[in-house]
């Protein structure tokens, strides 16, 4: 089962654990006759074989008859983005982040499912100095929005360490993700809008943030490695080992369209961290995972997505 199959790194996943042969019953509160973004994620993933959406939402919907036969569950859903987690939105993540996932955990426990994968981010982390992020070091959550990850992950694995539980759990920190069908409101999908466009680009900040990039086949490849392999209860770092610059990720955007971005600073955003760098150490020797995909490449499959979808929506006009 995988939750969150509408969303951007759920279809991706869906889509690939169908290719690879399983059976996937996909969860999502969005409905796709209703929802463009949940179609247009799903419009590949529909026509295969093996794959049941069913349109629910975990805070109420009855869990445990969409678990019979499984072995193992992908936990995506929630609600993404460190902005609007500040204001009277906050109540909405505590319920999608935490109350749909202590549902989610507890129906796995019943139905003996032996793992669960739950999707963390690397927000948990906070603000980073110095080298980077160890899955051994002190979480300083800088956001409301990563305070809601940082309790989704410990949930469930308080729960997998309980004498009855048959579930172990891998809490995957996932480091800025980025590719086909990225949600419109992150940078990279952003910035290479801009180039397509000739809009200008919001930037918040000098620019000079870093971030791990990660290409979304890597992170559908190391999700679906923490389903299968033997290994304890834990949290491991997913990232793409593509550390840059926002300025960085503009230049390239660039290079690939020919143009030059506009950019139009603003005030640094609250709860963004200014660096952000996985130690891939646990990735490689639990999962046996690296990434494949650098950030150069990983834009220009992007852009030719987003090219692609521009011009297809041409033509429906």
């Amino acid at each position: 089962m995988v939750t969150g199959a509408a969303g951007f790194i759920g279809s991706h996943l869906a889509h690939a654990l169908v290719q690879a042969g399983a059976v996937v019953v996909g969860v999502d509160r969005r409905d796709p006759a209703t929802d463009p973004t949940a179609a247009a994620n799903l419009a590949a993933l529909q026509r295969l074989p093996g794959y049941m959406h069913v349109t629910a939402d975990l805070l109420n919907c009855a869990i445990e008859p969409l678990l019979l036969d499984a072995n193992a569950v992908f936990h995506l859903a929630g609600i993404p983005g460190v902005r609007p987690s500040w204001g009277p939105r906050f109540s909405e993540y505590v319920a999608s982040n935490v109350l749909a996932t202590h549902r989610v955990m507890d129906a796995v426990t019943r139905m003996g499912i032996p793992r669960l994968v739950v999707a963390s981010s690397s927000s948990v982390y906070g603000p980073t100095e110095g080298g980077p992020s160890v899955e051994t070091d002190r979480p300083q959550p800088a956001s409301p929005y990563a305070v809601t990850k940082l309790a989704e992950e410990q949930l469930c694995l308080a729960h997998s360490v309980q004498a009855h539980c048959p579930t172990s759990v891998v809490a995957l920190r996932y480091f800025t993700v980025y590719g086909p069908r990225q949600r419109p409101d992150m940078f990279t999908h952003r910035a290479l809008s801009a180039a397509l466009t000739g809009q200008s680009l919001r930037l918040y900040g000098d620019g000079h943030q870093r971030r791990d990039f990660t290409y979304i086949d890597d992170a559908v490849a190391a999700t679906i490695a923490a389903a299968t392999i033997p290994t304890a209860s834990g949290v491991i770092n997913v990232g793409g080992g593509s550390s840059a610059s926002l300025l960085e990720v503009i230049n390239i955007a660039n290079s690939l369209s020919g143009r030059e971005i506009q950019v139009h600073h603003e005030n640094p955003r609250s709860g963004d961290v200014l660096t952000t760098r996985a130690d891939p150490s646990r990735a490689h020797e639990v999962l046996g995972w690296q990434p494949q995909v650098d950030l150069h490449n990983g834009m220009r499959a992007h852009m030719q997505a987003l090219a692609a979808e521009t011009a297809a929506y041409g033509r429906a006009a």
